[in-house]
């Protein structure tokens, strides 16, 4: 048995936290590679690393004096260390940190050094090798992942370590200069490390008990979901549920790897497991509920649109031509709805209309603004019969208008358009009608 481990930052924000952390790990002798990231807040009023750090390089950037915070930077670090009672220091990777600061090495060195320093630190704590992750994670000259050659190089170094520490986050080009991945890049490490392994398993350590079945800033003491595929968090990932990043699953995905979202402040918790396919009963016909708000519908309406060739791809022209991103395109015999990006779209609205216009010549285009989009996912939606009929009768009875409604062909979703401010009311009915009534 073979598992990679990754902790977050508000799992390694202090030495208690590193504490929890290493009997988690020397819990299980198949947690053989560790993948941490920066310490994050200690409490509500304090500060992210990451965040300090990227502060700290603004400074030294402008040619100010930063010494300052680079050494609030190393107090958190120290703090660590003594509070874990280890015989080791910092100073020697605090005094490059500064000649690279100096020199203007950039922001994403800057941004890389929290996780670096931390890897440091856990790598001693538990007596693991330590990986820099930037020999083992590859970027191209673009910035964008070599995945070919990270693999490639990350399986022949850790083919030699039976345990070993792999500092998220970050890696580098050839030339070794540091590229990060987009904020929550840790979990990416994670992935791709446990492809490199090939790891029966990938366990990613927060600090909630599992993905959620809604926002529990909406609905307090949301059900959490034990299992989930790949899909279905992919969907609801895209409409905003947020605990494992996006851009994570694909390694393990491909390599048929499940991960497993643990708490690290309640070990004996469950979590969620997320697996390719499954052929365990869901506890509730859906499986999560997620969403986004600020979007504009662009109606567009024009007799005998569907026998006129041509005319979706004129109208996503107009968009394409703009640089706006399509959300959604429901549409009838003669209409066609475009869901876009409020914020996107504001700015550029006359332009994409004119354009519209000139290309289809339509009878009318309405827009509608102020629009929220949510994602009701669940594989248990496919056999079970009423499902839309109990979803529209729960927004019915809570008085909530539906602007829209999409089906995915797989019927694994159903997305809803609604007021920005039947938002979070849309979300409680849904629940309700599908958690709390099955309960």
């Amino acid at each position: 048995m073979k598992k990679v481990v990754k902790f977050g930052g508000s799992s390694l924000a202090s030495a208690e936290q590193f504490q929890k952390v290493g009997d988690i790990i020397r819990a299980d002798d198949s947690r053989r590679y560790v993948v941490p990231s920066a310490p994050g807040k200690r409490h509500s009023g304090d500060t992210k690393v990451t965040d300090m750090l990227y502060r700290c390089y603004e400074l030294a950037e402008n040619g100010q004096a930063f010494n300052k915070q680079l050494n609030q930077i190393k107090d958190r670090y120290n703090e660590i260390i003594h509070g874990l009672k280890l015989d080791m220091t910092l100073n020697d990777e605090f005094e490059t940190i500064k000649k690279k600061f100096t020199a203007k090495a950039g922001s994403m060195y800057a941004a890389s050094r929290g996780e670096y320093l931390n890897g440091k630190i856990m790598a001693k704590y538990l007596g693991f090798d330590f990986i820099d992750a930037a020999n083992v994670i590859r970027f191209d000259k673009e910035g964008n992942l070599d995945t070919d050659t990270t693999n490639r190089l990350l399986a022949e170094r850790l083919n030699v370590s039976e345990h070993a520490v792999i500092p998220g986050f970050y890696g580098s080009m050839a030339n070794g200069t540091v590229v990060t991945f987009s904020r929550g890049g840790s979990d990416i490490t994670g992935s791709l490390v446990a492809r490199a392994v090939r790891a029966n398993l990938y366990e990613n350590w927060t600090d909630v008990s599992g993905f959620l079945v809604a926002d529990p800033r909406i609905i307090r003491d949301s059900a959490v979901i034990h299992t989930i595929t790949y899909m279905e968090l992919r969907e609801l990932a895209y409409m905003g549920a947020s605990v494992l990043h996006e851009d994570a699953i694909f390694p393990v995905r491909q390599a048929g790897i499940p991960i497993n979202i643990r708490n690290t402040n309640a070990p004996e918790d469950d979590g969620t497991l997320i697996v390719a396919s499954t052929c365990r009963i869901p506890t509730f016909t859906i499986t999560g509920i997620a969403g986004k708000k600020g979007f504009v519908a662009v109606n567009i309406e024009k007799d005998m649109m569907n026998s006129e060739i041509g005319f979706c791809r004129k109208v996503l022209a107009a968009f394409e031509e703009s640089g706006i991103s399509i959300e959604h395109m429901p549409s009838g015999i003669d209409t066609m709805t475009v869901f876009v990006h409020q914020d996107e779209f504001a700015e550029k609205e006359q332009q994409v209309i004119a354009d519209i216009r000139s290309a289809t010549h339509p009878d009318s285009i309405e827009l509608e603004s102020d629009l929220a989009l949510i994602a009701v996912v669940g594989r248990g939606m496919k056999s079970t019969r009423g499902t839309a009929g109990r979803l529209f009768s729960a927004l019915a009875h809570a008085h909530i208008n539906v602007k829209m409604i999409d089906q995915g062909s797989s019927e694994l979703n159903i997305i809803i358009g609604v007021k920005n401010e039947d938002f979070e009311d849309a979300i409680r009915a849904i629940y309700d009608i599908f958690v709390v009534a099955q309960l």
